[in-house]
């Protein structure tokens, strides 16, 4: 059995790369939202700079693609928020057990907020509805997060459920050797 996760660990590149461009978007996002922030700050104390409508909306858009994509980034490290509590005081089997039905739950919440965030996406409100302060942008951009960290959460719980999977059939020594 270990001859396959060999074979399946080649895909891990994939993941490392996917993990950097999720995490240089969220960096961009970042930055975005602390110069329009910046902008609309100095807009309403400095009389010769304008102080323009629309910053509030795009910073609250920004936040929510940020938030909803580094939550996805918290999946691949590991660092999502979880009861640990009792833990140490479970055997160890039944701790991988329920680590991989976490994963199976996680799983099903990013295919929902996949499919159906595709759908309000393509709803009449999110196609034809515009920005209040920007009228020719449409509100797809405000309900696309939703799908996008559906597609982005079951990318990186692919592979948390895979080594969660690999931790049942390969020891964690063994895997400390080969590498």
């Amino acid at each position: 059995m270990p001859k396959i996760f060999q074979t399946l660990d080649k895909i891990r590149p994939v993941y490392n790369v996917t993990y950097k461009v999720v995490m240089v978007i969220c960096k961009l996002l970042l930055i975005a939202d602390i110069l329009i922030t910046t902008f609309a700050v100095i807009g309403r104390y400095v009389p010769f700079i304008p102080n323009p409508s629309w910053t509030e909306q795009v910073v609250l858009t920004l936040m929510v693609y940020m938030a909803v994509l580094s939550a996805t980034l918290a999946i691949r490290t590991d660092s999502h928020i979880r009861m640990t509590a009792l833990d140490r005081f479970l055997p160890k089997k039944l701790i991988m057990v329920l680590d991989v039905l976490a994963d199976l739950a996680v799983m099903t919440l990013g295919v929902l907020m996949l499919v159906y965030g595709w759908k309000v996406c393509q709803s009449p409100l999110a196609k034809f509805g515009k920005y209040e302060s920007m009228p020719w942008l449409s509100r797809f951009w405000m309900y696309f997060p939703i799908p996008l960290a559906g597609g982005s959460m079951i990318i990186f719980e692919l592979e948390a459920f895979y080594n969660h999977i690999k931790a049942f059939f390969v020891p964690a020594e063994k895997e400390g050797e080969k590498a």
